[in-house]
Order: structure tokens, then sequence, then C-alpha cells
């Protein structure tokens, strides 16, 4: 099982989309300790959105599109974002 999952940050409002294997509460924790140079810069974070996948592909491509410019524009109208 693989998730994507999508953070906001509680700093600037900037999003993160990621993929993971584990729970998504305990690699929510992993970014809000720091653990990487882009999350430690942009924390803490609240967890918007998540999707599961039983491939591991699958979620790849679904991470993929979700950084892309159409995705983006999905993600703004699926959290009703402005």
């Amino acid at each position: 099982m693989r998730s994507v999952y999508v953070l906001r940050s509680l700093r600037n409002g900037k999003r993160y989309v990621g993929c993971t294997g584990q729970a998504v509460t305990i690699r929510l924790r992993q970014h809000n300790s720091g653990r990487s140079r882009w999350t430690s810069q942009n924390g803490p974070f609240e967890l918007l959105h998540v999707e599961t996948f039983a491939e591991k592909g699958e979620a790849m491509r679904r991470e993929k599109f979700l950084k892309s410019g159409a995705g983006r524009q999905e993600l703004k109208v699926l959290l009703n974002d402005q």
C-alpha cells in the first residue's frame, strides 16, 4: 500500500506533495521534525489530503501529476483553494 499526500505549511501556506509506503501520520511527524532541508525551512505542516494506491507505480504517477501544472490546478479545485 502506498499513499500520496498533500501538506500545507503553517508558516507560509506552501503545499508539499509526497508519496510514502509508511503511515502518513508517521511521515507527517518526520516532516515536522525537519528531516529534510525544504521541510525544515517551511514547517510545521498540516495534512490536507491523502490518496491510497495498491501499486507503487500508480502512486508515483499520481504524485508526479500532482506536482505538474495541471495537477496543481486539480489540487486547487479539490482543496477548494484560492
